[in-house]
């Protein structure tokens, strides 16, 4: 027996809309009244009447082509941006050059000739610098505003792919901006959203660029099997075309890290010293624009994680001090990870006092930054520096790390009650 879903009235109008029919067409398609579907829309199917009606809606589904799938995922299932926080004033100028502050002409193009790639690049831009939980829900808000509706009416050829694929790749940096925030669950929906617009969108680069970075969550949630499979069904869908070195070196990378999580460090070993070699290959083909780099930097943070899981803290420590390095004074979360690799491998290599002068200087940069992510590892160092707590120098910074820390999970406005007690090491006391 069929089990039939709860379907909400938001979800029958964006069926109707990735379906392409008027309310009269779609009444008739569905075998009811127009009144019927008004009230569809206006508050879900009648209690009384709801098994019935809902079937008929799963049967929509169910034949309807994969575009018209495609673009109902978009629509009725992205999180709704009323439910997620609004970024602070003050860091609302940084968010302001991406979907409200870019110049959009008439036909809803930006002055450069391509709103979705200026968009894209201004919320990468921004993110780098204040961190995905601030721009979570503007970059929502711009996929349902900009970018949904014009998946309606679309072509499959020319425009219309162009349409899916940017559709496609902002959904990713959506879920991206989720991890930052904590919400790993609206990352995997978005992810594998994503993968389903790419299947219409056409860009094989960026359908693996989105395995990759669903590698990179399984390795988070802990799942390493997992993100090792993903890696190599990029790897697999890379192998059938031009070369793109920086993507095959991302996905080598990740594979690195399941392997290290497994313990198995040769293998782990012959994988980034493939993807180093990798990185120096020349593309023969050109890299998507909707795809972001993964150069030495990237190698580096991967490498640096891998071999600290390893043990082997003096390279792990050469690979953090290289991420440093490399990434520049724009780039505070990339540099924050990097230092925060290296707090903990001083930590492990019997250094307490220089951890905390790094770490000092974590918490100078990351004042205004919005990441669930820094913030956790930031809580981490609590446990890593307690047993060196009767120290002087480590016990001065471990109390203003508490102060820190009080200030900066009410900063991040979109955690729930759990995330913040989790913070802040449960009920929200320190």
């Amino acid at each position: 027996m069929t089990t039939v879903r709860h379907w909400t009235g938001r979800e029958a109008k964006a069926l109707r809309a990735a379906l392409r029919l008027s309310i009269r067409d779609f009444a008739a398609h569905l075998g009811v009244g127009v009144r019927t579907i008004t009230k569809w829309e206006a508050r879900g199917p009648r209690v009384s009447l709801r098994p019935a009606m809902q079937a008929v809606l799963d049967t929509a589904l169910e034949r309807a082509s994969d575009e018209a799938k495609a673009r109902f995922a978009l629509l009725a299932r992205q999180p709704e941006p009323s439910a997620m926080a609004t970024p602070p004033q003050e860091l609302r100028s940084e968010s302001a050059a991406t979907a409200d502050g870019l110049p959009l002409l008439g036909n809803g193009m930006f002055a450069d000739g391509n709103a979705y790639a200026s968009a894209m690049q201004s919320f990468r831009a921004a993110d780098r610098q204040v961190g995905g939980g601030h721009l979570y829900a503007t970059v929502v808000k711009y996929l349902h505003a900009e970018v949904a509706p014009r998946l309606f009416g679309v072509d499959h050829d020319g425009d219309g792919q162009l349409v899916f694929t940017a559709a496609a790749a902002l959904t990713e940096m959506a879920g991206w901006m989720a991890h930052d925030a904590g919400r790993d669950q609206a990352a995997e929906q978005h992810f594998a959203r994503s993968l389903d617009l790419v299947k219409v969108g056409g860009d094989r680069q960026l359908g693996v660029h989105v395995l990759g970075s669903m590698s990179h969550l399984a390795h988070h949630l802990g799942k390493p099997a997992d993100a090792i499979q993903l890696a190599r069904r990029g790897r697999e869908a890379l192998s059938h075309g031009p070369r793109q070195p920086e993507l095959e070196a991302r996905l080598l990378a990740m594979q690195a890290r399941g392997f290290a999580s497994l313990r198995r460090g040769e293998d782990c070993a012959k994988l980034l010293l493939q993807a180093e070699k990798t990185l120096a290959v020349a593309p023969t083909e050109e890299r998507s624009p909707w795809v972001s780099r993964f150069d030495e930097g990237s190698l580096a943070s991967e490498a640096a994680r891998c071999l600290r899981q390893l043990g082997d803290l003096s390279e792990a420590q050469r690979q953090a001090e290289r991420i440093i390095e490399l990434r520049p004074g724009d780039r505070t979360r990339s540099r924050a990870f990097g230092k925060l690799i290296l707090v903990t491998v001083l930590i492990a290599a019997g250094k307490p006092e220089e951890a905390c002068a790094v770490a000092q200087e974590v918490l100078g940069a990351t004042q205004q930054l919005g990441s669930y992510l820094v913030i956790e590892q930031l809580v981490d160092l609590k446990r890593l520096l307690g047993p060196h707590r009767a120290n002087r120098v480590v016990g001065d910074f471990l109390a203003c790390l508490d102060e820190a820390l009080r200030e900066r999970v009410w900063l991040c406005q979109w955690l729930t009650r759990e995330g913040r007690d989790r913070a802040t090491g449960g009920g929200g006391r320190w």
